[in-house]
């Protein structure tokens, strides 16, 4: 990410971090993830909306924190701390951002997927923020 990073242009180098672009791409991919599940849970399986929303949530979000703190943040602190922080860092941005602003856009008549790719906007940068000033603050790769 570093060696992307410095070729970005208009000076963009020295204002986004390589943690942020890892973030990006891992999260990007997460993210599909979690909008599969949700599309196979709530079309395909018929769930209810906060049902499918918290089962895609919490697989995509489990493979974010694996993949962030080998790939991203590479942090070698203990795990259970982290996982802890994680998890707290979750249930805000679950209860905030997924069932509040994804099923309230829902119940207003914005279709699901679309609820949900808007949330997750929000979460984008809220969840980035948690992993590098408080989950994984002790890595170098800042």
């Amino acid at each position: 990410m570093e060696v992307v990073v410095r070729r970005l242009p208009f000076g963009l180098a020295r204002v986004v971090a390589p943690s942020l672009l890892g973030f990006a791409l891992i999260n990007g991919c997460t993210f599909g993830i979690d909008l599969l599940l949700l599309a196979l849970l709530r079309s395909g399986l018929g769930l209810p909306v906060p049902i499918a929303f918290t089962i895609a949530y919490v697989v995509a979000f489990g493979l974010s924190f694996v993949l962030n703190r080998a790939l991203n943040f590479r942090s070698h602190a203990p795990v259970g701390p982290q996982a802890g922080l994680y998890a707290v860092a979750i249930l805000i941005n679950y209860l905030a951002f997924i069932l509040g602003l994804g099923s309230a856009l829902t119940a207003i008549g914005v279709q699901y997927l679309l609820s949900r790719v808007v949330a997750g906007a929000c979460e984008a940068a809220f969840m980035y923020s948690v992993m590098r000033w408080i989950i994984f603050r002790d890595t170098t790769s800042r």
